[in-house]
């Protein structure tokens, strides 16, 4: 049975129709800057305060799934269980590494983020265009972007100054391409502690 229609109703007629609804604010080029009014670098950009759980969600698979490993009874179904489990924490700390921005830096080389445990870094020549929305800016080059979300809205047009200026100093300036982050060594730790638990646990290996 249907229940009957109360008061919370829409009237039609009172709804804009698509076409007069406000469209998404486009995203604009960052305002010019001199080298002069460029800030000391390297320069730390503004960003909102972390949320408590970011931390939370990307130690909690170092210490649970080591555990859960070690617990398990050794069988063809524990085997599989630890695989699973080793999988799905693995994948959390992938995502859960790359969830929240932590500080954002701008060198005369590279801009250089952290997220959680993990620094993520971007040389400038490798940064063709510079946009800024509402409350982020997004460096593109080709189909590739790298958005920097988290910065307060009223300093997106100043963060994407500096960073514009920056990038224009840098283009006749030899290539340093950063190293890579050690994102790929923390996966690695956490694959052997998983993995290492449970072998460890029933002495497969000595």
């Amino acid at each position: 049975m249907v229940p009957p229609m109360g008061n919370r109703s829409v009237d039609p007629a009172a709804t804009p129709a698509p076409e007069q609804l406000s469209p998404a604010p486009e995203p604009q080029q960052p305002p010019s800057m001199s080298t002069e009014q460029l800030p000391a670098l390297p320069w730390r950009g503004p960003l909102d305060p972390a949320p408590w759980w970011a931390w939370a969600l990307f130690v909690t698979p170092f210490i649970a799934v080591p555990a859960l490993n070690s617990w398990l009874w050794m069988g063809a179904r524990d085997m599989l269980a630890v695989g699973l489990l080793t999988i799905i924490g693995a994948s959390v700390v992938r995502v859960a590494g790359g969830v929240v921005l932590y500080r954002v830096e701008l060198t005369p080389s590279s801009l250089k983020a952290r997220t959680s445990m993990l620094i993520r870094s971007l040389a400038w020549q490798d940064v063709d265009r510079i946009e800024i929305g509402d409350d982020n800016v997004v460096l593109s080059r080709g189909e590739d972007e790298s958005e920097i979300n988290g910065i307060p809205k009223d300093r997106t047009a100043e963060v994407g100054a500096v960073m514009e200026a920056i990038r224009r100093q840098a283009a006749d300036t030899p290539v340093r391409r950063p190293r890579p982050g050690i994102g790929t060594l923390l996966v690695l730790l956490y694959l052997i502690l998983s993995i290492g638990a449970f072998l460890l646990r029933w002495h497969i290996v000595v």
